[in-house]
């Protein structure tokens, strides 16, 4: 399973971890992904996911999952949620 978060598309990142003699070693910095499940009343069920505590923050800010895919720009969403945007969408429009 990848280590991604399945709204934002927020990965793992490497740098260096540096000593106090400045020796640098690489490391990775792993997102905080949880697995949760967040409710679409829209399409009237529970969606499971794997998101990073950021974006569940996010997501809380803008007032649900709906609300927060229909006001994010493709551009900015990973793939899953882009699928998820569409398939809110076509709910809402029907």
């Amino acid at each position: 399973m990848s280590k991604r978060c399945q709204i934002t598309g927020k990965g793992v990142m490497s740098g260096n971890n540096v000593s106090h003699a400045n020796n640098r070693t690489r490391r990775r910095f792993l997102p905080n992904l949880q697995r949760t499940s967040m409710s679409s009343e829209i399409l009237g069920r529970d969606v499971s996911l794997r998101v990073s505590v950021s974006a569940i923050r996010t997501v809380e800010k803008h007032g649900g999952l709906d609300a927060f895919l229909l006001q994010a720009r493709n551009s900015e969403l990973a793939d899953e949620a882009r699928a998820l945007k569409r398939e809110i969408m076509s709910a809402q429009s029907a």
